[in-house]
């Protein structure tokens, strides 16, 4: 059982992250370590919940609401937070989109500046 345990060094390695933002999460308890004296050890639950986390972020969820929906979870049972999660991914779309057609306007007004300037060095 304890080769399923990573130390707080391990658990930064494991997901590329820094000591600073593990600390973070456990202080804003998205992460519960257990305990040994000073030393924390993150266990196959810890791990889990850093991969959803994780890809939450990558995916632009807020911290607030990724801890909402794994609450849920707690709380609720899987099939509650799947639903959660289905209205979290709708309202995340949408919110992709309108970034990505504000990338695409910026896109297109500085290559049409870019160009102008090019023409005007001609």
């Amino acid at each position: 059982m304890a080769d399923e345990r990573l130390s707080f060094k391990e658990m930064c390695a494991a997901f590329e992250v820094t000591p600073r933002t593990l600390r973070y999460y456990e202080y804003i308890e998205l992460l519960q370590p257990e305990r040994e004296g000073r030393s924390r050890f993150y266990g196959p639950r810890d791990k889990a919940r850093m991969q959803l986390i994780l890809r939450g972020r990558r995916w632009g969820f807020q911290l607030e609401e990724i801890r909402q929906w794994l609450l849920i979870y707690e709380h609720e049972g899987n099939e509650a937070q799947m639903r959660a999660f289905l209205e979290m991914a709708d309202r995340q779309m949408g919110e992709l989109e309108k970034q990505r057609q504000q990338l695409d306007e910026a896109m297109k007004e500085l290559d049409a500046l870019r160009a102008q300037t090019q023409r005007d060095l001609a």
